[in-house]
Formats: C-alpha cells, sequence, structure tokens
C-alpha cells in the first residue's frame, strides 16, 4: 500500500509525499498501479519521476516494465527538449540490463522526437553495442558523434575504443586511438587490454613504455600479457618486482602464470610471500599441484586454508579425479554434504560422476541420477553427458540410451558421449547408425564425435563403414583428420591384415605420427608376421623412444619370432641398463562397495592366500 507523509488534510493524497512501497511481483504492481490511479498520485510529474528512476534499476523485472509503461505514458514525449536524465535512465536499463538492442531502439526514439541527447546517451548506447558485438551500429554511433560536435570528448573516444576491442577490432580500435587530441590512462589501458586480448604482447608493450602515467589496471594488463605464453613468465616477474604497488590482482595473475607453465616453486614462493590471499590465490595453488601430478601437495593447501567453498572443493576433487584417486574425492563430496555452509553446485555433481564412471559404481551413479530428477536439474547441458558417459562407461549402455532418448535439447556433446559409450561397448553398427541420425536432426558432427565413430568401427571390425566414415569427415564435414583418427584407421586396417595399406597411410599423413600409431603397425607386423617392415620399424622406435619399454619388448618379440635369440638376448640387456621394465596389466574389480585391484602374479592382496585356493580350485 502507499503510505503518505505529512497532511492533515481529509484527501492526503493532494499534497502529501508518497513513499513507494515494496513490491515485486507483477501482482503487487497492478495492485500499485490500482492504487496510484485511484488516489491521483499518476498525476503528479514529481511523483511518476521518482517512481520511474526508483523502480527502472530494480532486479525484478516487473518493476522494470512498470516503470518504463509509466515513463512512456506520463513523461517521454512532454518535454522533448528538456533534460534527457530519465531517457538515460531507460537507455541503461537495457545497455546494463538482458536486452542491450533495446537501448538502441530508445536512441533512435530520441532523434524520431527531437529530444535532446548528451554524451551520457552515447555512451550508453555504446555500451550496449559492444556488450553484444554490434560493430556495424556502433560506427553508426560514431557518425552520429562526429556531426552532433561530439567528437573530441575523451570520455565517448574511450567509449569506442573498448566497443571496437570487445569486437575484436582492434586495428579499428587503434585508428581512434591515435585520432585521439587528448588521451588519458583509460584509452592507454583499453589499447594495452586489446592488444594483451589479441596476443599482440609486444604492441601493447610499446604503448605501455611510452605512458607517462600508469595505474594497477596499466601493469595488471601487461602481466597478464606476457604470462599467457611460458618465455614472458619471466618479463611478467620483471613487471611484477617494478611495480610501484600491487593488489591481490598482481599476485594472482603472476601466481597462475608460473602455474600453467609448471614453475610450481616459484608460483609457490609468491604464494608464501603474499601479505594477503583470497580464494583465488589458494585454488590457484591446489589447481597447479594437481595438474602436475603432487595431490600430496594440493591437499596439504586444501587442509591449511582459512574457509572453504564449493569452488575449493571442486578444485580438490577435481585434482584427485584427475590422477587417479576417486575414492578421496568422493570423502571431500560426502564432507561436503555434511557440512552446512557449502554446499554441492553443478560442477560437483559432475566430478562425482566422473568418479564413479571411473570406479564403475553405477549404483551409486544412479543414486545422483534420481537426486538431478527429484531436484528438477536440466540434463540438456553438461549433466546429461555426464551421465549418459557415466553409464557407458560403467556397462550400462541401456541405461545411457535411456538418458540419451530423454535429454529434450540434444546438443553435439550428447550425441558424442552417446556414440562414445556404443564404441566402448563395441556396438559399431549402432554408432555408425547414430552418426547418420545426426545429419537428419540437423546436428553438425565434430572431429571428436568420428574419434568416436571410427573407434566403434575399429573394435567391431567394421572397416568398409570405417573407410566411409573417414571419407565423409573430409568431404561432407570438411574437417581435417588429427592424429587420433588417423590412429583409428591404421588400428582398423592393421587388425583387417591390410599392413601394407596401413603403413602407407602413415607416410602420407599430413602431421607427424606419433608412437602409438607406429606401435599399433608393429604389433600388426608381429601378428601377422610381416617382418619385413616391423623389423626397422622396431629398431626406430628404440631410438626415437628410448624411455618407452613397449618399443623393446615388441622389438624383443619380433626378433623371437625370427629365432634371432641373441638379438633378443641383446635388447633385453639394453632395457636392464636403461632401467626399463614392462608395465604389467591391471584389473579392477567392485564388491561391496569396495574396488579391488590387481595386477598380473599379485600378491599384494590381504586375501590372496583364498583368492589363488579358489582359482586353483576352479
Amino acid at each position: 500500500m502507499l503510505v503518505c507523509v505529512g497532511s492533515s488534510s481529509h484527501q492526503p493524497w493532494v499534497s502529501a509525499i508518497p513513499t513507494l512501497p515494496k513490491c515485486t511481483t507483477a501482482e503487487e504492481v497492478n495492485q500499485l498501479h490500482a492504487r496510484i490511479i485511484t488516489t491521483g498520485f499518476i498525476k503528479i510529474p514529481s511523483f511518476t519521476t521518482r517512481l520511474v528512476l526508483s523502480f527502472i534499476s530494480s532486479p525484478h523485472e516487473p518493476l522494470v516494465e512498470f516503470a518504463r509503461y509509466v515513463f512512456f505514458k506520463h513523461h517521454a514525449f512532454r518535454h522533448p527538449r528538456g533534460d534527457p536524465f530519465l531517457w538515460n535512465a531507460l537507455i541503461r536499463s537495457h545497455s546494463h540490463g538482458c536486452d542491450p538492442r533495446g537501448a538502441l531502439v530508445l536512441l533512435c526514439l530520441m532523434l524520431e522526437n527531437g529530444v535532446r541527447l548528451d554524451a551520457y546517451s552515447f555512451s550508453l548506447a555504446l555500451k550496449a553495442c559492444a556488450k553484444v558485438g554490434l560493430v556495424r551500429e556502433g560506427m553508426q554511433v560514431c557518425g552520429l558523434l562526429l556531426k552532433m560536435n561530439f567528437g573530441s570528448d575523451v570520455f565517448l573516444q574511450n567509449c569506442l575504443i573498448g566497443l571496437f576491442v570487445r569486437c575484436g577490432c582492434v586495428e579499428l580500435a587503434r585508428k581512434v586511438f591515435d585520432r585521439m587530441p587528448d588521451r588519458d590512462v583509460v584509452s592507454y589501458n583499453s589499447m594495452i587490454g586489446g592488444y594483451v586480448k589479441c596476443g599482440a604482447v609486444e604492441r601493447a608493450r610499446e604503448l605501455f613504455d611510452g605512458m607517462e602515467e600508469r595505474n594497477l589496471i596499466t601493469w595488471n594488463s601487461m602481466i597478464r600479457g606476457y604470462v599467457r605464453w611460458e618465455k614472458g613468465v619471466g618479463f611478467a616477474w620483471s613487471l611484477f618486482v617494478k611495480m610501484p604497488q600491487r593488489d591481490l590482482v598482481s599476485w594472482n595473475t603472476v601466481i597462475d602464470g608460473c602455474v600453467k607453465h609448471g614453475r610450481m616453486e616459484d608460483a609457490r614462493k609468491l604464494f608464501d610471500e603474499m601479505p594477503e590471499r583470497d580464494l583465488v590465490s589458494w585454488v590457484t595453488m591446489i589447481d597447479g599441484y594437481a595438474k602436475w601430478g603432487d595431490v600430496l601437495a594440493a591437499r596439504w593447501l586444501f587442509d591449511n586454508m582459512p574457509r572453504r567453498d564449493v569452488i575449493s572443493c571442486n578444485s580438490m576433487m577435481a585434482g584427485y579425479v584427475q590422477n587417479g584417486y576417486c575414492i578421496e574425492a568422493l570423502k571431500i563430496f560426502h564432507d561436503m554434504k555434511k557440512a552446512a555452509n557449502v554446499l554441492p553446485d553443478d560442477t560437483t555433481l559432475l566430478i562425482v560422476l566422473t568418479a564413479f564412471a571411473q570406479l564403475g559404481r553405477v549404483e551409486d551413479g544412479l543414486v545422483i541420477h534420481q537426486y538431478l530428477m527429484e531436484k528438477g536439474y536440466s540434463l540438456n547441458g553438461k549433466l546429461g553427458v555426464a551421465l549418459i558417459d557415466m553409464y557407458s562407461k560403467c556397462g550400462s549402455i541401456e541405461d545411457a540410451v535411456s538418458v540419451f532418448e530423454n535429454v529434450e535439447q540434444k546438443c553435439v556433446d550428447h550425441w558424442n558421449a552417446m556414440i562414445g559409450g556404443l564404441a566402448i561397448h563395441g556396438m559399431g553398427e549402432m554408432a555408425f547408425d547414430f552418426l547418420m541420425e545426426m545429419g537428419r536432426f540437423s546436428v553438425i558432427p565434430d572431429d571428436i564425435t568420428f574419434i568416436g565413430v571410427l573407434s566403434a568401427c575399429r573394435h567391431a571390425g567394421m572397416l568398409k563403414e570405417g573407410m566411409i566414415c573417414f571419407e565423409v569427415m573430409q568431404k561432407v564435414y570438411k574437417l581435417e583428420p588429427k592424429v587420433q583418427h588417423y590412429g583409428c584407421m591404421v588400428d582398423m586396417l592393421s587388425r583387417a591384415g591390410h599392413v601394407e595399406e596401413a603403413k602407407k597411410l602413415i607416410e602420407e599423413m599430413p602431421v607427424e605420427p606419433n608412437d602409438v600409431i607406429w606401435k599399433t603397425l608393429l604389433s600388426a607386423c608381429q601378428l601377422y608376421e610381416n617382418f619385413s617392415i616391423g623389423k626397422p620399424i622396431a629398431q626406430q622406435l628404440t631410438k626415437l623412444y628410448s624411455c618407452s619399454s613397449s618399443s623393446y619388448v615388441l622389438l624383443s618379440n619380433i626378433y623371437a619370432s625370427l629365432g634371432m635369440w641373441n638379438s633378443v638376448k641383446r635388447v633385453r640387456t639394453e632395457m636392464k641398463e636403461r632401467h626399463l621394465k614392462k608395465i604389467p596389466g591391471c584389473s579392477y574389480i567392485e564388491l561391496g562397495g569396495t574396488v579391488h585391484q590387481f595386477y598380473v602374479q599379485d600378491r599384494t592382496h590381504p586375501q590372496v592366500t583364498e583368492i589363488y585356493s579358489l582359482l586353483s580350485s576352479l
């Protein structure tokens, strides 16, 4: 209801100063509208002006829409030559809201109706163009600026530079910059940020060196530019040392650069020297240690954080999963569920589903699936993809298909997950059919799609379909094959005994073949006793990949097949001298919620006696 203050009249709304009520819903707005009509407040310009200004910046859409209605009904065209203050308030609600194009519509209305424009009107229009990448419209606003003698305004020129930079038109931004009669630190920072964004760090450095006055944003932009490439970390460090003052962004940027390029000792040194740390500092270090395989150091930091949030928990969980410690990741998840101040989010559930997929714990994955359904989560995004992947890797391809079919808006990632699952289960025909179905649903496959289909054809021995798929990829979808695609084709040809064709394909590859492709061909040479091709390949592999035991094992097997026992002895001696050992095979079995791990001739399991006794009795 409306509250009126400061009158003893029988009709207080005539002279009282009304206080706007708190309302958020469309129903409450309708009640307010009815009230101000019946009380006559709708006819008081000062009241409607205050209403527009109060409601136009509200986070509640019904209030914003009501403010716009009141403005156009009672203010918009009454004093066209007057102060554009209210118009600017409306333009701002569009340029800073979810409909930036509406700001341009309002600017056009102002022009058509002779409403006076000021510098702020233009700045809001330029920011709206920048937000949605409207370069052409931005240039039209620029032309209007020149016509109305606003062309030399530094603030507006900076807005124009910001527009071009955000849209990726750095050279256009530089032309504006070069023509400016006066520049301030914002002008330089915008250009430096634009050059950094597109990777032209040296051009940014030229501007940086020519500046008379720099602020924190200037220094941080240059540091951010240098840390993006490995050789630039040293330059970033030298700038960091020279900075007259630093903030958290400065410290975190250099630490992040060191982490990304594997300089963990330098990152830790900076981290320990920081005068204060925020969550970004801790999470960056945890991510870095996890990425480079030191989960113990990551866990020590995680345990010593002054406070944790869902992002830091997700970071530690992801680090565990990346390094194969899925059980430990799930322990953090269970701790999160017990904590009152840290609630799991979508990313948490994605990591948990990935952990279940690696462990093969389909029952636990099913619990998460039911939770998602109960809470009304959409499966149109990454969660649906993760569910399909989890069911596939856990051996429940039927459930994976069921999830896939129930996703309302499937993207290419859903199709890729399903095709990958079919490939794992050797269902080549169905995977190939899915590729054909994608065309019918107007879903464009990507390189991952074709890796999945080629893998499926490879496992199912479908050489003909694999060749068709490889050709469709290049001729229909214009995708250049990568090493993985060639690897699938070499393996497919090798399994079918076409060793010569596989070798020819490798020789014609436009990309450098890796050791996996050569080893695939080498295994086929051994299987089909094509030693004339296999022997030189094996010898070359032992030279190129001297630290890989598999190359030596394959060469030893080829020599053994040819009865060249002295050569076998020489290869095995060389392996011992290089301290190379064949990595044993490993199996995982889940029983009663516990995952058991077994190696070849393994005797480390606590129940090894009972296991071998049972095997002997079979």
